[in-house]
């Protein structure tokens, strides 16, 4: 069994909105809390409190004056958000994390837990917990969300929901759970695959695959021309309402800038997409192994001439999900060294072009080897790869 991670748009209506916001600003409310309790308990010269008596203590907090709207939210959720502020701290004396900060209102991601047991699924809706107590059929509706997508989470059969979770990215809110489901093997073939990565082309696979850089495409590049249209007319309307040495937010600027959001998302949205396709496809031909360069991006970030470019292309997220789906299939992953001379290495008889230019794309050898440069590059990954599992 494997434990699979599913995320899920809502559709709230007005009254389920308000109660999402609630939820995720008291769930904040209880994480400061908590950091604050901590904090004094440190100066005070006291140890570490744990995640148990700060909830016993939350719960007489609810009893004071000025606190009786905690009892409109689940008691899930300020459980949850006590525990994930104690679990930052043990991390940070771990050396695992930073110490942890003040959740800002503005600046943090509205999020908030959901109980594993009381959450259920349908084909098109969610239900969380506590949004209406009344038992009235109508008034139980409210507890109901509608999903953008049908049957995206399981529910027909007996299913275990692990840690769901529900946040708000600026636009939509999105429900996401983990669910346990069963890992199939299925025979892999023969050869393996390497790929090049590249800005010409997003990849180049050595069973003569080549997949476009979608930032070359119409749609996208319609989409880059909007969004700098966007920025420049937020820009202008910051210094028009800039009054004194502050700047004064009007309705008008936040509808632009939350129209530019929607294009940026949009933008993210359409690459992310594109990458899952890719991705899929290639692990979905079940190759013996995958080998992907181990790039390095910051290093390639530095030239500025194409720095926008590469910063596109989400070479990072590929490998990520190139990855993880090679793992879920189990199909050896690979990343062959930064300093494997992929491109500069002939495929024929292994002689290295020292002088090889980026701009030089098509490779010739002394040896009359003929051939693209991204094509020889994959070539060279495979079978570095072969050599890899053949010394395991």
């Amino acid at each position: 069994m494997k434990v699979k991670s599913i995320k899920a748009m809502l559709k709230p209506n007005n009254r389920q909105r308000t109660k999402l916001f609630q939820y995720a600003n008291t769930s904040r409310f209880a994480y400061n809390w908590t950091i604050a309790k901590q904090q004094e308990n440190y100066k005070n010269g006291g140890k570490f409190i744990s995640d148990s008596e700060l909830r016993k203590a939350f719960t007489q907090l609810k009893k004071m004056d000025g606190y009786e709207w905690l009892h409109e939210i689940s008691n899930n959720v300020t459980k949850q958000a006590i525990k994930d502020a104690c679990s930052s701290y043990k991390r940070f004396f771990k050396g695992l994390a930073k110490y942890p900060r003040f959740k800002s209102r503005r600046k943090s991601t509205p999020s908030f837990y959901q109980d594993n047991e009381k959450i259920k699924f349908s084909a098109t809706h969610v239900k969380v917990e506590g949004f209406s107590s009344s038992k009235k059929k109508n008034k139980q509706q409210l507890n109901w969300i509608r999903l953008a997508e049908k049957h995206r989470i399981p529910f027909d059969e007996p299913v275990k929901y692990m840690n769901p979770r529900i946040t708000f990215d600026g636009l939509n809110w999105w429900v996401s759970v983990s669910v346990e489901s069963a890992s199939k093997d299925t025979p892999l073939q023969s050869e393996g695959v390497g790929i090049d990565l590249g800005l010409k082309e997003l990849a180049v696979v050595s069973d003569h695959m080549v997949y476009k850089n979608i930032n070359k495409s119409s749609k996208v590049r319609k989409l880059e021309k909007k969004k700098r249209r966007l920025q420049r007319k937020v820009s202008k309307k910051y210094q028009y309402n800039m009054e004194g040495g502050r700047y004064k937010k009007t309705r008008n600027l936040i509808k632009s800038e939350k129209h530019l959001l929607k294009v940026s998302r949009k933008l993210t949205n359409i690459r992310h997409n594109y990458l899952h396709q890719v991705t899929s496809t290639i692990v979905n031909r079940k190759p013996k192994f995958i080998v992907l360069e181990d790039l390095n991006v910051s290093g390639m970030m530095k030239n500025k001439h194409l720095s926008k470019a590469i910063q596109q292309q989400l070479f990072y997220e590929f490998r990520r999900q190139l990855e993880y789906k090679s793992n879920w299939n189990h199909i050896p992953f690979i990343l062959a060294d930064r300093w494997f001379p992929s491109s500069k290495l002939c495929s024929s008889c292994g002689d290295i072009k020292k002088d090889l230019k980026l701009s030089d794309r098509l490779y010739q050898c002394h040896c009359g080897n003929y051939i693209d440069r991204d094509y020889q590059a994959a070539i060279n990954l495979k079978q570095y790869g072969e050599r890899v599992l053949q010394s395991a």
